[in-house]
């Protein structure tokens, strides 16, 4: 199981890295989200995925499941929704104001 999801994170990385290659901002912003998708991922891979008990201290229970990887992930998914959101405004105003979200005519490089 271990194998398919850093296969999954990897892929979700790869598409990320394109994405933010890309011209148009609102493909830079998906990009920013599937690099965090990624990374996500692979803090619950490398956080071994096993099966036990809920991490709730209980008589009789010895196997528990590690709670540390999960909070990690929640504060980073916490943490990706406001930057997502922040870029996505961002990039909204910038769309709005120049009427344009090229990234080359924003930077005033028209070669087309």
């Amino acid at each position: 199981m271990e194998i398919i999801m850093a296969v999954l994170a990897g892929i979700l990385f790869t598409m990320g890295v394109y994405n933010l290659l890309q011209k148009q901002l609102l493909r830079i912003i998906i990009g920013t989200g599937l690099i965090s998708h990624g990374a996500h991922l692979f803090i619950l891979t490398m956080g071994e995925l096993k099966t036990g008990a809920p991490p709730v201290l209980t008589e009789g229970v010895e196997n528990y499941t590690d709670p540390l990887p999960q909070a990690l992930i929640l504060t980073s998914i916490v943490i990706s929704f406001g930057v997502t959101s922040l870029l996505l405004v961002l990039a909204y105003r910038a769309a709005k104001i120049n009427g344009t979200d090229n990234m080359e005519q924003l930077r005033g490089n028209d070669y087309e």
